[in-house]
């Protein structure tokens, strides 16, 4: 029987965590601080928190393999938006930090001897949420 229950659900936790490395870099190099990773609040979270220049930036990051039928971007629902909202609004409260804030939505796809790294900024507009 192909895939079944915890092997999968390991696997699936690992490709995250490597997919959240690689964007965690991703966005050292490009000259963000990182402030937080995997912050909870709850049943909600943010895979990462980050400073760039004036700019408080919540990503979420989606990891998927090359043979994966749905691209990472396909599986950020409008209720995982709203939660990523929310826990946004939280963490804001919770630290006191007065800068604006984006959301923006990093994607990695794991090919055999590469991966691919797709960081949109300003992914999701809390605005149109409510």
């Amino acid at each position: 029987m192909a895939g079944s229950g915890k092997h999968d659900n390991k696997k699936s936790t690992e490709a995250g965590r490597y997919g959240e490395e690689l964007a965690a870099t991703h966005l050292c190099n490009k000259g963000y601080r990182i402030l937080e990773r995997n912050w909870h609040d709850r049943h909600r979270e943010i895979d990462i928190i980050a400073v760039k220049g004036d700019t408080l930036v919540f990503v979420e990051v989606k990891t998927r393999r090359s043979d994966s039928p749905e691209l990472p971007f396909e599986s950020i629902t409008p209720r995982k938006q709203r939660l990523l909202v929310e826990a946004a609004h939280c963490y804001i409260e919770k630290t006191g930090i007065d800068l604006k804030a984006r959301f923006d939505v990093i994607s990695v796809i794991c090919h055999p001897n590469r991966n691919e790294i797709d960081h949109i900024e300003d992914a999701i507009y809390p605005d149109i949420l409510s």
